[in-house]
């Protein structure tokens, strides 16, 4: 029994080589494709500038390949103008050149049609290679207004929860948005997190892909009693216990002493010596800042809270919120 195991560990280490051949031959082949794309689309451009061509450069192009290459895929006319598009996005953006060959073809169109701004574009570039989207996934954190609620996140509110942020490396957002539940408005905190379990794998889409799950209903023993986490994960770049209380109501300032309990309790029990201080989250239905910052002004413990919604959020009141807030901070920056 031993042999057969020592002998299937070494097969494992062949299928790992095998499986990472298979992945450096994938990522150079999608990178090919890519300056492929952008090669042409700089083609395409260049041409459509003559006034010999202009815009029919395009149809004509499309005919020919029609005509004599009918078995190749993506050179319609649509297809050429988003390779006319790309190139020209980002032909004089320095800060893409490096990212663009590790996103799939797919991802860009999404990317290119959906966002308003370099910045955004940018934005998603980076969160495609960091969480490795796949275009569903990308379309959903689009679709979610995952960017603004990130970015109004990481507006400054008062001290606590600045500190807070600080401590948790501005990972978390202010709102996250679990319209995957499809739960009805009024809905148990059992209900809620019985739901997350089932559909875990969009709920750390969510979250972030950073976080590993490590189970429900977690027990902690303190004393001579028990008590049980909602959710606990385990996030690699913070190296640290996460803990998630659930709760179907408003923030109560008495959720952070509980919290506190059970992240003392993980810190003593569970976390290892290399990890860093246990992390906790407390996901409300809805939330007062104000009361959020007097509750964690006394907090010992790195401590976020989150809203939740079971919707969509409209994204363009998002969208306004975040120019609302641009606008208010260079107002205050020009202030100064």
């Amino acid at each position: 029994m031993g042999e057969l195991t020592s002998y299937n560990e070494q097969f494992e280490k062949i299928v790992n080589i095998i499986e990472s051949a298979k992945e450096r031959a994938y990522r150079k082949v999608n990178e090919e494709l890519i300056l492929m794309y952008r090669d042409v689309g700089e083609y395409i451009s260049k041409q459509s500038e003559r006034t010999e061509y202009g815009d029919a450069f395009v149809q004509k192009l499309a005919d020919f390949f029609e005509e004599n290459y009918p078995d190749l895929k993506g050179f319609n006319r649509r297809g050429l103008y988003r390779m006319k598009q790309f190139y020209e996005l980002y032909k004089d953006n320095e800060k893409v050149s490096t990212l663009l060959t590790q996103l799939s073809w797919s991802n860009h169109l999404k990317i290119m049609s959906a966002c308003k701004n370099m910045e955004e574009r940018i934005f998603y570039m980076n969160m495609c290679i960091k969480e490795k989207y796949s275009a569903r996934e990308l379309a959903r954190q689009i679709d979610s207004g995952y960017y603004e609620r990130y970015m109004l996140s990481q507006r400054p509110l008062t001290h606590a929860i600045d500190e807070s942020k600080q401590a948790t490396g501005n990972i978390f957002l202010d709102n996250y948005v679990l319209d995957f539940l499809n739960l009805p408005a009024e809905v148990s905190e059992h209900d809620l997190q019985k739901s997350i379990i089932q559909n875990l794998k969009d709920f750390i889409l969510e979250i972030g892909k950073d976080f590993t799950f490590i189970g429900e209903e977690y027990r902690v023993q303190v004393g001579n009693h028990d008590y049980y986490i909602d959710l606990l994960f385990y996030h690699r770049g913070l190296s640290c216990l996460v803990a998630f209380e659930l709760k179907i109501g408003e923030f109560k300032p008495e959720y952070v002493g509980k919290i506190n309990l059970y992240l003392e309790a993980l810190d003593r029990e569970v976390k290892k010596e290399n990890e860093n201080p246990s992390v906790g989250v407390i996901l409300c239905a809805s939330k007062d800042d104000e009361v959020v910052e007097f509750a964690l002004s006394r907090s010992l413990s790195p401590t976020m809270v989150s809203e939740y919604n079971l919707k969509l959020i409209d994204k363009k009141l998002l969208q306004r919120k975040l120019k609302e807030y641009i606008e208010l901070a260079g107002n205050v920056s020009d202030e100064e």
